[in-house]
């Protein structure tokens, strides 16, 4: 059974930092693409920071500089540190791993991240 367990979300000021977890069980994680998107009220799923097997990272442009994700593969986890946090990151973080051939694709039940004085 897949599971994906995400943590380390929760009320911080503008300005402020969080780090967000993801804890994988079930799958092969160091050959999985593990990615981090979010869903905001009134906006459409977002992806926010992605890490390949080999250790390659993306960033949306709207996180860029402030957001890095970064994976541990013995401990089946990746991170996702956030700094200098805005409102406008304030979202439903999701964790997701995927695999290429053949098409794997999995979600984790998400953390919200709130960014409010």
């Amino acid at each position: 059974q897949v599971q994906l367990v995400e943590s380390g979300g929760g009320l911080v000021q503008p300005g402020g930092s969080l780090k967000l977890s993801c804890v994988a069980s079930g799958i092969s994680f160091s050959l999985y693409t593990m990615n981090w998107y979010r869903k905001a009220p009134g906006k459409q799923r977002e992806l926010v920071a992605a890490i390949t097997m080999g250790g390659n990272t993306n960033y949306a442009d709207s996180v860029k500089g402030r957001f890095t994700i970064s994976r541990v593969n013995a401990e089946t986890t990746v991170y996702l540190q956030m700094n200098s946090l805005k409102r406008e990151d304030t979202a439903v973080y999701y964790c997701n791993a995927k695999y290429s051939n053949p098409l794997r694709n999995y979600w984790g039940q998400g953390t919200r991240v709130t960014v409010s004085s």
